[in-house]
């Protein structure tokens, strides 16, 4: 494993990190879907630009690949933005936080039943080390809290959420074919946004779009920048390099990072919560040791290269 891009994953955990925190200034002023077709319609827009200025646009994948293109573009972009955003509107952070929080169990079993893809003993007790540490940190050590969790509409929405990014993960993995992970990116951001913009025409916000504060809308820059065209392509490398199993590990310290900014405000720092930190970096620390196993010769990668 090389060591930028497990760098590069701890940046897409802050980056989504922040913004839960940003997204949910955000929708004060704009409506829910036109927020998340904002976000992602500007991000889509420089992916494109960036991917005609390294690689042509890379007509060839789009060719090869623009059935998995499209699938992954609805369910990994749409799909996953409007059942986090729907959802979030019904349920408390808490049980968002939970929910979100078994993505790398969801992607594991994922890659086990579509891929065949093995979890290894290790993976396995990275994941628990790290699942573990959120469920300290966001329970507070009180078992009575997890005892008391009541589920809504808007927790079924966000666990259809979490499957969608589940999903995007895994097949991206075993069926993106000949594609960069620029490619890839790009044109599944694309068809996820139009979807988005269609879905937001006539949806009505909090405010005009005059009347919106330029600091909501640096918060959507924001997002589309750093947490979708960085963190999309950064999340697509990671499996092209990792596999999902691996990627997906790094989703734990999601809800820490919203937690942590969430800090900022003025909330003490508790015992718990620094024992649940270090239990989650513990588990990406051990789940993302590299394995001793070499790697057959001659197995595929994301970018549809084979490894020497």
């Amino acid at each position: 494993m090389s060591i930028p891009i497990v760098f590069k994953l701890l940046l897409v955990s802050l980056f989504i990190g922040a913004s839960f925190n940003l997204a949910s200034y955000a929708v004060h002023f704009f409506a829910a879907p036109a927020a998340a077709a904002w976000r992602f319609g500007i991000a889509a827009l420089l992916l494109l630009i960036l991917l005609f200025a390294k690689e042509r646009m890379n007509t060839e994948a789009l060719r090869r690949n623009w059935r998995m293109f499209v699938l992954l573009g609805v369910v990994g972009v749409f799909g996953f933005n409007i059942l986090f955003f729907e959802g979030m509107k019904s349920t408390s952070p808490l049980n968002g936080a939970l929910i979100m929080a078994t993505n790398p169990l969801v992607s594991a079993l994922l890659a086990r039943v579509i891929l065949r893809d093995p979890v290894s003993l290790r993976q396995g007790t990275g994941i628990v080390f790290s699942l573990l540490g959120v469920l300290l940190v966001i329970t507070q050590g009180s078992w009575q809290v997890i005892g008391s969790l009541s589920f809504s509409a808007g927790d079924l929405l966000l666990l259809g959420g979490n499957l969608c990014w589940a999903l995007y993960g895994v097949l991206g993995q075993g069926f993106i074919r000949g594609s960069s992970s620029l490619a890839t990116t790009a044109y599944t951001m694309t068809i996820g946004a139009v979807c988005l913009m269609l879905f937001a025409v006539g949806s009505t916000g909090p405010l005009p779009l005059s009347s919106i504060p330029w600091s909501a809308w640096g918060a959507v820059a924001f997002m589309s920048v750093f947490a979708s065209v960085l963190g999309y392509l950064w999340w697509n490398r990671g499996i092209a390099e990792l596999g999902i199993s691996r990627t997906a590990i790094f989703f734990n310290l999601v809800p820490l990072v919203t937690m942590l900014i969430s800090l900022l405000s003025g909330t003490p720092v508790t015992a718990v919560q620094v024992l649940g930190t270090l239990l989650v970096i513990l588990g990406v620390a051990v789940a993302s040791l590299p394995s001793r196993k070499k790697r057959p010769r001659g197995a595929v990668t994301l970018s549809g290269g084979r490894s020497s």
